[in-house]
């Protein structure tokens, strides 16, 4: 008999534990139509109508089963497919699968969306079939887009609709030249329909005192970081890059550390650079001796989500022998946490608008 309510207990206590980790589902199908967006004069000649697509996502609810859950407002999470019609047969045609996001607010009826992932292009940049195609120089890159709907669910039975505006960012980051990339601003319209009959209740039984007083000593960091990229000459060449980071992060609560730290950039891609100019620009008095390395401080922010973390880091060139791009660097990233101090990570160091490079990093947090 005690076995048998001991097994009665236990099983009761699975099926409790499975219930409160449910997570319902739902799809929603997006039409889009817009402009791409003139960021630069070299893609003028590409722009030659309105580029229309859709955008195809399968999201899982979140309830606040899990404490991250409840301080972002019970996001969303999932995968999304887009197909974009760039409407010039020079630039092609775009296929691209993300991993989103989406978070709420005003009572859950503005939904703000954000993907990365990668795309796929049809007729990419060759200097004899296709040199017009300025824009994109691979035919893999990388993707970012950004959503924001107003939106309605279960309207009518399980189908809801939304609506709003989305920001579609194609690039391969310099992996590859010509790398100007395109910005498509667009209107879409769109179904969701849940896959569950009812939502669950959400939870709310988070402690947000002890979330905003939550602090750690000072955690210092090292990073090392790597990939490959090009210069701005196509036909130049694709070089390794290597990066070390040193830096001090104090977190200030369970959602946000701030840093201050140093870079050391050993850029292969500017040696070639260097001797290019110093051969083919006299005018621009470069010796061809300059060192292709720098070094640079930088202040950030690192905003965690989960086992993931966003950063955003702001830089300058203390070290800058070279002139490229300008002295002030931007760093935007994403980190995966495995245990309490090695992680991972990518990111994309850019100059204003213009990439200089994906970076992919592996790190330690002491």
């Amino acid at each position: 008999m005690r076995s048998f309510l001991t097994y009665m207990m236990l099983l009761v206590s699975v099926l409790v534990f499975s219930q409160e980790k449910q997570h319902n589902s739902y799809v929603d199908v997006n039409y889009f139509y817009g402009n791409i967006a003139l960021h630069n004069n070299e893609i003028l000649h590409l722009i030659q109508g309105h580029p229309e697509g859709s955008i195809i996502g399968w999201n899982k609810k979140t309830y606040g089963f899990n404490e991250w859950e409840q301080r972002f407002n019970f996001p969303d999470y999932g995968v999304s497919f887009a197909y974009q019609d760039l409407k010039n047969e020079v630039l092609g045609n775009n296929y691209s699968l993300y991993a989103h996001y989406n978070f709420y607010f005003f009572k859950r009826n503005l939904m703000f969306r954000v993907g990365q992932g990668l795309a796929y292009n049809t007729n990419p940049y060759h200097k004899e079939t296709n040199f017009k195609n300025v824009a994109f120089g691979s035919k893999f890159m990388s993707s970012t887009y950004v959503m924001l709907n107003y939106k309605k669910e279960r309207l009518f039975d399980r189908l809801g609709l939304q609506a709003g505006f989305s920001l579609i960012h194609y690039s391969n980051a310099n992996v590859k030249s010509p790398n100007n990339g395109t910005n498509s601003i667009t209107f879409n319209v769109g179904l969701n329909y849940s896959l569950d009959d009812t939502d669950l209740f959400y939870q709310d039984d988070l402690d947000k005192k002890a979330d905003q007083e939550f602090s750690e000593p000072i955690k210092y960091n090292l990073v090392f970081r790597s990939g490959i990229n090009e210069s701005d000459v196509v036909g130049s060449g694709q070089f390794a890059m290597y990066v070390a980071s040193a830096y001090a992060d104090k977190r200030i609560n369970k959602t946000s550390a701030l840093q201050l730290g140093t870079d050391v950039f050993f850029s292969n891609f500017l040696k070639e650079l260097i001797y290019y100019e110093s051969v083919a620009f006299p005018e621009k008095e470069v010796s061809g001796d300059e060192d292709y390395k720098r070094v640079g401080v930088f202040a950030g922010h690192e905003l965690f989500i989960n086992k993931m973390s966003l950063l955003t880091q702001l830089g300058y060139y203390v070290y800058y022998p070279f002139d490229f791009e300008g002295r002030v660097y931007t760093r935007l990233g994403l980190k995966r946490y495995f245990g309490e101090k090695w992680f991972g990570t990518l990111s994309l160091k850019s100059h204003g608008a213009k990439a200089e490079g994906v970076e992919f990093g592996i790190g330690v947090r002491l």
